[in-house]
């Protein structure tokens, strides 16, 4: 099923032509309503919307990221120099959780939450969801921005359950009871549901649950950690994208499994830069790179050209699905990158090659860099913990090693560690720990 077939099957070039007018439609209103990106954009030499061109000169204007946005922020005005709506014009205020100081707030309009909540609807639409079937959200989404995506359970006709995080007792009641046909949350806490359901003596491959949406952090899209929540859970895993700045659940994977669809196209253009350079990287078939998103149609405090820290690879082949959007699939985020003589390598790329190893390891990996830093000397300390019952064993740590280095071309310290010795997450796990 496809919510909106006159938008999601419309060829790309037809999309890329419509998004053109819309795009210049939205550089008009920042000349016009935003301090920040007419300083910016003026500084850049850019002295006006005509100036600037359209979509095929996008990436000729600078890029935005959350630091200096957050730099403008001032007692007055605590969304920034980047708002462009008037405060009777806000229907929503939305914060990001804080955990670097002071939260952010992100305002909407009417219109900037309508399309919100109509992205992330054909993003679960197209995870096989259903009006009808029953979904229980493991979200705190209250005050966050993926209070909007949750708003698109009610659009679609679907019971929505919310029991959120901290109650993996309570979670797993509501599945036994309810018998929802799908759940919502992190890929961390799907698979350490799978552990605490085996302790309890719980089977969850019985329940009712045949949908497992996953989202909020990379690996969803793993194919030997998707394959174990698959396992554990005996459902199919889809995973979904977005960035509270932009938008929630900008991008949304079908039942096919080969990536995740901009479901918010229209909404939202999507390019690639090198993360290094800021240069552009062509948005085509096996590129990868850092996303950057632009607004096409927001009201509020639009962004311009804003750097995700999110590293895709890029899928534009044709779906058996329908849908005409570009794919993605997240490797990483580059935040979380380090270096080890010259090679990029991402903790959830390390978890994926390590997970392969199951059922010798528990899938529970964390890698800790010596030296502060994103460039490290090898060998990179990783820290790998066993499966239940299992003993450590060299042979087994030398195998890890090896492969590691075959596939991400980085040298590593493996240290074995006992079944439990992780830190286990009802949210987002830690994978690095400088």
């Amino acid at each position: 099923m496809i919510l909106a077939p006159e938008v999601e099957t419309r060829p790309w070039a037809d999309q890329l032509v419509l998004d053109d007018a819309s795009y210049r439609a939205q550089l008009a209103y920042l000349f016009e309503r935003s301090s920040f990106y007419r300083q910016k954009l003026g500084e850049a030499g850019i002295a006006s919307p005509a100036d600037a061109g359209g979509l095929a000169a996008i990436a000729q204007l600078p890029v935005s990221d959350k630091q200096e946005l957050r730099a403008t922020c001032t007692a007055e005005n605590p969304f920034g120099a980047h708002v462009c709506a008037d405060r009777s014009e806000i229907v929503r205020v939305y914060s990001t959780s804080g955990t670097t100081g002071i939260p952010s707030y992100i305002p909407l309009t009417a219109g900037d939450l309508d399309n919100w909540v109509t992205a992330s609807a054909r993003s679960y639409v197209a995870s096989g969801l259903a009006a009808g079937e029953w979904i229980v959200s493991t979200y705190n989404a209250g005050p966050f921005v993926a209070g909007a995506a949750l708003a698109a359970f009610d659009r679609l006709g679907v019971c929505h359950i919310p029991v959120g995080t901290g109650n993996a007792e309570r979670l797993l009641l509501a599945i036994d009871r309810l018998r929802p046909d799908a759940t919502a949350l992190t890929p961390s806490y799907a698979a350490y549901l799978i552990e605490r359901a085996a302790e309890r003596d719980v089977d969850l491959r019985g329940s009712s649950v045949r949908r497992v949406l996953v989202a909020g952090e990379p690996g969803g899209g793993e194919p030997a950690f998707r394959a174990r929540i698959e396992a554990g859970w005996g459902a199919r895993v889809t995973e979904a994208m977005g960035i509270g700045d932009i938008g929630v659940s900008l991008w949304g994977e079908c039942e096919q499994q080969r990536g995740m669809h901009l479901g918010a196209r229209g909404f939202v253009h999507a390019e690639l830069i090198d993360p290094d350079t800021e240069g552009g990287v062509e948005f085509v078939d096996g590129a990868t790179g850092e996303l950057v998103l632009t607004h096409l149609q927001h009201r509020a405090a639009p962004l311009l050209r804003f750097r995700t820290r999110d590293h895709v690879e890029v899928r534009t082949g044709p779906c058996a699905c329908g849908r005409t959007s570009p794919r993605v699939r997240c490797i990483g985020r580059t935040d979380d990158m380090v270096i080890v003589r010259g090679v990029n390598v991402f903790p959830s790329a390390v978890r994926e090659v390590i997970s392969a190893f199951a059922p010798e390891v528990s899938g529970h990996i964390l890698v800790k860099p010596p030296a502060p830093g994103v460039k490290q000397e090898p060998p990179l300390p990783v820290i790998v913990e066993l499966a239940q019952h299992r003993a450590a064993d060299p042979v087994l740590a030398d195998s890890i090693r090896e492969q590691l280095r075959n596939v991400l071309v980085v040298q590593t310290q493996i240290e074995l560690v006992p079944w439990g010795s992780l830190h286990r997450s009802e949210y987002k796990s830690k994978l690095l720990e400088r």
